[in-house]
């Protein structure tokens, strides 16, 4: 995890006129703030950081923004004006709210955007399809239990802070002219992509030499991260591809067929507790193209438990 706060001080040594600014930082670093209490410091997000933060989602018309701490609503307006995008902001401080509204009307997008003040913890975010945000290190993880249960494929990005050991799919740094009220700085944009939860075993047939041949494939999951072993008419494979993104799988293992090797390679979605993609078979005596249709296995199946996450919040102040 980053020094956070720390490394925020550090930043701003240089900058007098916000000493009070970071003094408060260092306060909410070492106790915890209620979600009820307004207390963290205002800090906005530079323009060209906005601009950097929605490049990076990839923002549409066809998407929607939700963020976190919104401040004066920069980036939901921003994303409206310039994508067309829908969303809405939540931030504690009412002050922020009716700046938000006001530089929503100036830029003639009332009709696509919202702003409430409310907690984040306490707001559902089952809507969006990307989710900004500007928080301090510990809110960022009381909330990562929250974001990872979101849709598979909703887009994350975060200012200046990471989220432990969730590693991001992408990192940008930048300098940032207008941090800090003008004093100027360096900012990271952290990316990431919600991946579909898909621990466990799978199991499917394919047609092979005019016979169906059984597979069976066994993930483990660390986030977006997936390693596993796969067996093909009971013969192991060693997996020497394994990759997620959001609900798409990639697999990659070489297994022996009738003898010879064949190379596999499956590509597909993931919903639930199937997958449905394409699956291409390449050998000096076998090819094919093929309809893959995956299935994972439930506990009477299998015979075996299969735990799921437990997750835990506590409500902690938003930093904007």
């Amino acid at each position: 995890m980053r020094p956070s706060v720390q490394s925020f001080r550090r930043k701003v040594s240089g900058a007098a006129r916000f000493a009070g600014c970071v003094a408060a930082l260092a306060a909410l670093s070492a106790a915890p703030v209620w979600a009820a209490e307004p207390r963290v410091p205002y800090v906005p997000t530079p323009q060209e950081v906005v601009e950097r933060m929605l490049e990076i989602a990839k923002v549409g018309p066809h998407d929607y923004l939700i963020d976190l701490g919104s401040g004066d609503g920069r980036i939901v307006v921003t994303a409206a004006r310039k994508y067309g995008t829908r969303g809405f902001g939540v931030d504690l401080n009412p002050e922020r709210i009716r700046e938000s509204n006001e530089n929503a009307r100036r830029a003639g997008v009332t009709d696509k955007v919202a702003f409430y003040q409310r907690d984040l913890f306490e707001t559902s975010l089952v809507e969006a399809t990307v989710i900004t945000m500007y928080l301090l290190p510990q809110v960022n993880i009381e909330l990562r239990p929250k974001l990872l249960e979101l849709r598979p494929g909703t887009r994350l990005v975060s200012h200046d802070f990471d989220m432990g050991d969730w590693k991001p799919d992408n990192t940008i740094k930048m300098d940032a002219q207008d941090k800090y009220g003008g004093a100027g700085g360096s900012s990271e944009v952290y990316f990431w992509i919600v991946p579909a939860r898909v621990a466990g075993v799978w199991r499917w047939e394919l047609p092979v030499a005019g016979k169906p041949l059984a597979y069976e494939l066994k993930l483990e999951q660390k986030y977006q991260v997936i390693t596993g072993s796969a067996s093909v008419g009971g013969r192991a494979a060693r997996l020497q591809d394994a990759r997620l993104r959001g609900d798409e799988i990639r697999l990659v293992f070489t297994a022996d067929v009738n003898g010879s090797p064949v190379k596999h390679e499956f590509t597909g979605k993931v919903a639930g507790e199937g997958t449905t993609g394409s699956a291409r078979l390449s050998g000096a005596r076998l090819q094919g193209q093929h309809e893959w249709n995956a299935q994972r296995m439930t506990q009477s199946s299998t015979g075996q438990r299969e735990d799921q996450p437990r997750f835990s919040q506590s409500p902690h102040s938003a930093f904007h």
